[in-house]
């Protein structure tokens, strides 16, 4: 704390927290302007099915990833069978598929003309599908599963963690007291672990509600397509701004309950830590049946789709290696490198005024920047659109009042807009990631700092950065990973002739050719792999 702080610190903290939460508050505002024509058509048309699907897709996709993410969570932690230690960082690995791409490799697989159904056709003799039925991948419930496959990681994460802490104490008083590990996990593994599930699933459908370009392939309309169709087809921001507000509704809940499961999970305490000697030994038909259900889940949720992406990108190798696909690399990484450094410096200036100011108010700057990641992309676009187009309109008509030519869409028509919607998204990235790491900073170094006349500017400079610079590399790497994959931004904001590899693969994948974007697929997916490397790194070293 340094009590003679200057209030510039204090303006510039909220200087960046206004800028941040302007496309919310203008995508609020937006969302009470009139545009009764198109919105009662939606209403009156299709917006009850909107709302009835994303609300159906997220309580399938919660539980389907609840089924799959909890036993493979309680084997992992509290079991010891073949390739244990394996599993433990392999099942993380679906987290770096995209979930379009799964969905297409499957749905290629299952379809009528795949070779699932052709094999079973073959096999039995039948020539139509009147002669038997296979359901229908492309569905809600298709969609669902798609992306249960890919999202029950952040469950197992949370729960595998939760089933780690318990206390091995109390793991001793049930084997005492005769429970089998079945009597041990339903009866006290499972209600320990509900605070951490609940955060799991919240965190499952908040990126449920956000994900469009799955059930965009799919066909299944909900709230983000809506979104998303509304803007491009009829041209109302107004309609879309107020379907993105319900969106903002469902988020918020779900915002709130995941607070509201975190602060009953800090109730809890950790006492003696679990060892390698208390995990349950499986043996025999148990071990193997343990280690077929941890194999299966990473072969379909990633082996799978990663070798027929591997197989496509080997295929259409001349044809993919080409000019466009530099272009759009070197735009992927010129976009992800902007954005991680303006969020790194503005979450060191957020987190530099909340950790030094003598001013209770200026811990607020801080929390309301990192409102953006809750935002889903579609929504986002929307958001930034509304203040950025009002900005080019007025630096048009200042123009015109001269009588000189205006720039045109100065902002909306490049890449700014871009880069300022992935930053409002992802600095809450930064700022978790150097907060953390000031957290070992003692405090007593700044008093010593500012004991020798040191100057905030000097010591941010001189004693802090030196510090903070795994904090700074590690937020720097998420965002720029995260900006390399976002995909519904980048489809509504993107100016016209600008592709990256996001955009590039959904355009092949929205075409069912797949095949010419494998290999730009599969960098997003190797590219995605990083964070999970350093997170399974980082889990070690904790342990």
């Amino acid at each position: 704390m340094i009590l003679g702080l200057t209030r510039g610190w204090s303006f510039a903290g909220y200087a960046i927290a206004v800028i941040l939460i302007l496309p919310l508050f203008a995508l609020l505002v937006q969302a009470t302007l009139p545009d009764e024509a198109v919105f009662s058509h939606l209403m009156d048309t299709v917006l009850p099915t909107y709302i009835s699907n994303s609300l159906l897709l997220m309580l399938k996709v919660c539980l389907g990833s609840l089924v799959i993410a909890v036993p493979a969570a309680w084997l992992v932690a509290r079991c010891n069978f073949p390739a244990r230690r394996y599993f433990q960082w392999a099942l993380l690995l679906p987290l770096a598929m995209p979930a379009y791409i799964v969905a297409y490799v499957y749905t290629d697989m299952l379809d009528y003309a795949g070779p699932v159904q052709g094999f079973l056709r073959q096999f039995f003799g039948w020539t139509s599908p009147q002669d038997y039925y296979f359901p229908d991948i492309r569905s809600l419930t298709g969609a669902s599963i798609m992306l249960s496959l890919v999202l029950f990681p952040y469950i197992y994460l949370l729960a595998r963690t939760a089933f780690m802490e318990q206390s091995s104490s109390l793991l001793h008083a049930s084997r005492i007291m005769g429970c089998s590990p079945w009597k041990s996990f339903w009866r006290l593994g499972l209600p320990m672990a509900r605070p951490a599930l609940a955060v799991g699933m919240a965190l499952v459908a908040m990126e449920t509600a956000a994900d469009f370009a799955t059930v965009s392939y799919f066909a299944v309309p909900t709230l983000t397509t809506a979104v998303y169709d509304t803007w491009l087809g009829y041209g109302s921001l107004s309609a879309a701004a107020k379907l993105s507000a319900i969106m903002l509704l469902v988020i918020f809940a779900m915002v709130g309950f995941e607070r509201f499961a975190r602060r009953k999970q800090e109730l809890y305490q950790k006492q003696a830590k679990l060892t390698e000697s208390d995990r349950y030994q499986l043996k025999g038909l148990k071990a193997w049946l343990s280690f077929a259900y941890c194999s299966i889940l990473i072969l379909l949720a990633f082996l799978v789709p990663f070798i027929v992406l591997t197989g496509y990108a080997i295929d259409y190798f001349d044809e993919s290696w080409n000019s466009r696909f530099w272009q759009y690399s070197f735009n992927s990484l010129y976009i992800a490198v902007v954005v991680s450094f303006i969020c790194v410096i503005l979450a060191l200036i957020l987190m530099f005024v909340r950790r030094v100011s003598p001013r209770k108010a200026d811990v607020l700057p801080s929390r309301l920047s990192s409102t953006g990641y809750a935002i889903p992309g579609t929504v986002l676009a929307i958001g930034v659109l509304v203040p950025l187009t009002y900005l080019d309109f007025a630096i048009n008509d200042v123009y015109d009042y001269f009588g000189a030519r205006g720039p045109g869409l100065l902002f909306t028509g490049s890449v700014i807009a871009l880069i300022f919607a992935f930053c409002v998204r992802f600095v809450a990235i930064s700022i978790g990631s150097i907060e953390n790491s000031y957290k070992r900073i003692s405090p007593s170094l700044d008093m010593a700092s500012i004991t020798m006349g040191q100057k905030p500017t000097r010591l941010l400079w001189r004693v802090h950065l030196p510090l903070l610079r795994k904090g700074i590399f590690a937020g720097a790497l998420l965002v720029f990973i995260e900006s390399m994959k976002e995909l519904p931004a980048a489809l509504l904001l993107r100016p016209i002739g600008f592709e990256n590899l996001a955009t590039h693969v959904f355009q092949f994948v929205s075409d069912e050719q797949l095949e010419h974007g494998a290999l730009a697929a599969i960098v997003i997916v190797l590219v995605g792999l990083i964070p999970l490397i350093y997170l399974n790194r980082s889990l070690e070293q904790e342990s």
